[in-house]
Order: C-alpha cells, then structure tokens, then sequence
C-alpha cells in the first residue's frame, strides 16, 4: 500500500503541514474513525490543528479517491483507506465495533450472482448488521 501523503501529492494535491498530520493520522489508523476521531488524534501530534481543517481535508481526500466513505448507520460518517485490502464488516449494533473479515465463499457467491445477472463485478462493499448471541448457559 502507498503512502497516503504520496499518493496525495501523485494526485497533485498541495500538502500542507496540517493536511499531512491528517493523512499521517488516517494512514496509522487500524480502525475507521470518524471526523471528531480524527481530529482527536490530528490534535495530539499538532495542537493547533482545527476541527474545521480536518472537516476539509477529509473531505478533499475522499474526493480525490485517497479516503473511502463508510456509512455504518449510527450516523457518522467514518473513513479508511481507500487502498486497503479488501474486507468487509460486521457491524455490532449495540456496541458500535466493526469487525473486518473476508470470506471466500461469500466473494466467490458474489462473482457467481453478478455473472447469473450478466454482470462482471468489478467491486463490492458488504456490511453486515448484528447483535451478540447470548451465551449457552447464562
């Protein structure tokens, strides 16, 4: 995977001291924050970041294809890499953790309905919804 400070500047974006805490933050997350998280973070290595600032690198960032836009349907809006390996989530609904996994037999059947509709798939973004099981015997 390329830096995502490079992979702004191949794209020709100008970056700012600030826009590169940002992408350093995003690039080092291995979970998907939102905006607040980000800037939490950002705030922490450069205390005179702004929220706002973030706000607009964020949303430069995803426009430029570098971030991905997740929509876990707890109303924020949370990022992550745009080139990370493929995954897909499970999503708790009680606590709000996402779990990454990648199943072959779900991405083959995927392959397999898109080619039955005549399609070839060249993406997809699966998330799965859920509450925990109880245990047996509590």
């Amino acid at each position: 995977m390329t830096d995502i400070i490079a992979r702004c500047e191949a794209k020709g974006l100008r970056m700012t001291d600030q826009r590169r805490t940002v992408a350093r933050v995003i690039g080092e997350a291995d979970d998907h924050p939102d905006v607040e998280e980000l800037y939490a973070r950002a705030a922490a290595l450069d205390p005179k970041i702004s929220l706002a600032t973030v706000y607009r690198a964020v949303k430069l960032f995803e426009e430029a294809g570098i971030l991905e836009k997740l929509e876990f349907g707890d109303g924020r809006a949370r990022y992550e890499d745009a080139e990370r390996d493929h995954h897909d989530h499970l999503i708790d609904v009680n606590s709000g953790q996402v779990i990454e996994f990648v199943d072959p037999e779900i991405e083959a059947l995927q392959e397999k309905i898109a080619a039955r509709l005549g399609y070839r798939l060249i993406g997809h973004r699966l998330e799965l919804l859920g509450v925990p099981m109880k245990k047996r015997g509590a």
